[in-house]
């Protein structure tokens, strides 16, 4: 069998950091960035960026060394990410700070029955992205920048603040149109959790435990995944409509500055995935938009 001669070298300085001898044709760049640990314990595979060109794209850990158009010395560039944090940490953290302040400035001052609905509207939903992360989410990527905790925080803490602060203030006035409004603020904010939690079951069902596969979602038995024949992420859609259904329930401006914040950000996010299933599968269907069907 012919074996590969693997050289990596510093995407920066051009230094060469390791060789590696009688490498197997079909390892894969996981297990190349766990040989390059070996030498350099100081970056764990989760920090490594692997890369054929100094200012290319990291290479996928599933990537096969005899499939990459390289010889058989072949030379890789690398890159340190920093130091790391799992997603199920951050979201850990998030949630459980989140909840704790909520709950805490939601009953700072006195409030009537529908404050309390919007405070457990916002704490259930934060709940839930706490459970699903530790029980249904399947990450591709199972860390982030620790940098990145810091901006998290900021922007979701700061935010529960603020809009608490405003939905508790004394001069706070109720909806225009009270309780009709509110309860139809709450179903719409109910039928959008489910969604979302639904489409959140279906990709994880399209993921085997420890696999990093990727394939076309597809409308399963249950409706509230239906919305796959028309938007590429549709929980993206589902959040989008739960926060808009908070907003109706509170009117208030904060929540109103939050939820187009984060329609911004996950428009991004629905647009990138987007193009990444329409670069990776030929016969990915067409009708689909990324985030708002037929619109966005």
């Amino acid at each position: 069998m012919k074996h590969y001669e693997v050289e990596i070298l510093d995407a920066k300085t051009k230094d060469k950091l390791c060789f590696l001898d009688k490498v197997e044709p079909n390892a894969t760049i996981g297990e190349i960035k766990s040989m390059f640990h070996k030498s350099h314990p100081q970056w764990y595979p989760a920090r490594q960026s692997i890369r054929l060109d100094p200012k290319g794209k990291s290479l996928k850990d599933e990537d096969v060394l005899q499939h990459l158009p390289v010889g058989t010395t072949a030379t890789f560039y690398f890159r340190d990410l920093g130091a790391q944090i799992s997603w199920v940490t951050v979201n850990v953290l998030l949630g459980l700070g989140l909840n704790r302040l909520t709950f805490r400035l939601f009953i700072y001052f006195n409030f009537f029955f529908w404050r309390h609905l919007a405070c457990m509207c916002h704490s259930f939903h934060y709940v839930k992205r706490l459970l699903e992360t530790l029980f249904v989410h399947r990450f591709s990527h199972g860390t982030m920048p620790l940098r990145n905790i810091f901006k998290n925080c900021t922007y979701y803490w700061g935010f529960a603040a603020w809009m608490a602060y405003y939905i508790n203030h004394p001069l706070y006035t109720p909806p225009i149109y009270g309780e009709q409004q509110i309860r139809l603020a709450l179903i719409i904010f109910l039928f959008c959790q489910i969604g979302n939690f639904s489409i959140h079951i279906a990709l994880r069902n399209l993921r085997p435990p420890g696999s990093k596969t990727r394939k076309i979602p597809y409308p399963t038995k249950n409706p509230f995944t239906w919305i796959f024949l028309l938007v590429s992420c549709p929980n993206y859609t589902y959040e989008l409509g739960s926060w808009l259904g908070f907003t109706l329930m509170t009117q208030c401006l904060p929540v109103a500055f939050f939820t187009m914040v984060g329609f911004i950000q996950m428009t991004v996010w629905a647009k990138g995935k987007h193009r990444s299933y329409l670069k990776e599968f030929r016969d990915y269907p067409p009708l689909r938009s990324p985030i708002l069907p037929f619109i966005l």
